[in-house]
C-alpha cells in the first residue's frame, strides 16, 4: 500500500480561487472560493447578503 503525497480529493480543490468579501453594510469580511459563487452567502456579522461585485482576489 501506497502513501498518498497530498489529501483525498485534493485534485477536485487544486484550481480554487480564494476571495476576500467585505460586507457593504458592516465591512466584516468574508472568504469565499470560486465554486461557490453561485451560492448566496450571508454576512456572519449582520446577516446582509454579500455583494461578489465587493470581493477581491486573494490567492491562486
Amino acid at each position: 500500500m501506497s502513501t498518498p503525497q497530498h489529501c483525498p480529493g485534493f485534485e477536485n480543490f487544486k484550481e480554487l480561487k480564494s476571495f476576500s468579501c467585505k460586507c457593504t453594510k458592516c465591512s466584516a469580511t468574508k472568504e469565499i472560493f470560486s465554486d461557490e459563487f453561485d451560492k448566496k452567502h450571508k454576512c456572519a456579522e449582520c446577516g446582509e447578503e454579500i455583494d461578489f461585485t465587493s470581493c477581491t482576489y486573494e490567492a491562486g
